[in-house]
């Protein structure tokens, strides 16, 4: 199965979360190209749309390998790979130092997008977490933990396809999972698209403002 778009992706995702009924939703999307997906998931569900943004921290002799996570910049949360950052002798307050750059791209970018307006608090709320795919899912592993962090009363993985050995992986992080295409070898996601362009800067701006400006249930 091919999307045509991500906004078809999100219109089929939206189908399949709506006949849940998930009780008091918050849709969080991870930006960019999660944005337009989790759009048309909150606007289903009449639900408030928010961002959940994760930065790499990577070690320093090799800045690709990740020794950890951190997620989203009003509240962060570290998300620490501990064998990574054993075998690379870094301490809890190396790691620190090493967010705190990658805290302020996410802080700026934040309010790029969110122009202010402040986190929706999870707090015994469903939170519907959206991607426009998984490969790995190591971003989307960070994401996860830190949204459990905040409390919601049940996590819910939504994403429109995904790598099936990844999903099962997953299911240590989300209480449910939903992904309508789950093909046996996923390669590259975009390939499951027709249209698969960058989310620009601007589309995530116009679409959050566009979320913020309807009504939504617990808002």
């Amino acid at each position: 199965m091919r999307y045509r778009d991500r906004t078809e992706a999100g219109e089929r995702l939206a189908q399949e979360l709506k006949a849940l009924d998930l009780p008091d939703p918050v849709v969080l999307a991870l930006p960019r190209g999660g944005v337009p997906v989790a759009y048309e998931v909150a606007r289903e569900l009449a639900a408030p749309l928010d961002l959940v943004m994760v930065r790499k921290i990577g070690v320093p002799s090799q800045p690709e390998l990740a020794a950890g996570a951190v997620v989203n910049g009003a509240n962060p949360e570290i998300v620490v790979n501990e064998e990574v950052a054993r075998h690379a002798r870094l301490v809890p307050a190396d790691i620190e130092r090493l967010a705190e750059a990658q805290l302020d791209l996410i802080r700026e970018r934040r309010g790029l997008y969110l122009k202010g307006r402040v986190q929706v608090p999870l707090s015994g709320r469903t939170a519907v977490v959206v991607d426009d795919g998984i490969a790995t899912g190591a971003t989307m592993r960070a994401a996860l933990k830190a949204v459990r962090r905040q409390a919601p009363a049940r996590i819910v993985l939504a994403v429109p396809v995904a790598a099936p050995e990844t999903l099962e992986a997953m299911k240590k992080e989300a209480d449910l999972i939903v992904c309508p295409n789950v093909p046996t070898y996923l390669g590259a996601i975009g390939a499951f698209y027709v249209t698969f362009d960058q989310t620009s800067d601007d589309e995530v701006i116009r679409l959050l403002d566009a979320a913020a400006e309807r009504p939504a249930s617990g808002q």
